[in-house]
């Protein structure tokens, strides 16, 4: 993908490096269960996109109605038609399904491009939910927190299965991890850092 996918990709690695890893068993469940998931959750993120834009449309027929009748009766009050964000919301579901319906091919032959559509689809919502904090009447911080921590443990999982997908076999660092819950503290407050800033 592009050197800055590689550059966040390299940056984001040592993070996770120090976490506690997966079981095996738990790994391996996750590599193969993984092409399915991806085929099923775009399928029915676009799905729900296609609805969620003709709900958007008639909701904002309906606002149009509702502000024409108040102005004839006169009182005065007006609501406003569904914001910027709804809709920069609505494409980023339709990209991240599209992007997970990319990810299966690579994901069910075991491949680097799976993997990194998938990286890609992560990276996305976190960069949705920098945009959304932006938002006054749905987003905010808490919004923005919310995605933070849902896109760690996404990127958790991501790199724990990382190496079926590079080929590359777990370095010995990797292969020797101990919980450490301090190393792992201070990764999750670098990654969060990393984040915001």
């Amino acid at each position: 993908m592009g050197t800055l996918f590689s550059k966040i990709e390299k940056t984001l690695e040592p993070i996770f490096d120090g976490l506690p890893p997966l079981p095996k068993d738990a790994t391996n469940w996750l590599v193969k269960a993984w092409p399915i998931i991806a085929l099923v959750a775009g399928v029915l993120q676009l799905l729900a996109a296609w609805s969620l834009w003709h709900v958007g449309h008639l909701v904002n027929s309906l606002v149009n109605y509702s502000n024409a009748l108040a102005q004839v009766y006169g009182t005065g009050g007006t609501i406003n038609h569904l914001g910027f964000f709804y809709w920069l919301g609505l494409i980023t579901l339709a990209v991240d399904g599209f992007i997970l319906l990319l990810a299966y091919p690579g994901l069910k032959a075991r491949s680097q491009a799976g993997w990194n559509f998938l990286f890609l689809g992560a990276l996305v919502n976190v960069l949705y939910g920098v945009f959304s904090a932006f938002d006054s009447t749905y987003g905010g911080v808490s919004k923005l927190v919310f995605t933070l921590i849902g896109s760690a443990i996404g990127f958790y999982f991501l790199f724990q299965v990382r190496s079926y997908y590079t080929g590359k076999k777990a370095s010995k660092k990797q292969a020797q991890r101990l919980y450490r819950p301090k190393l792992a503290l201070t990764n999750i407050f670098i990654l969060l850092m990393f984040a915001r800033g």
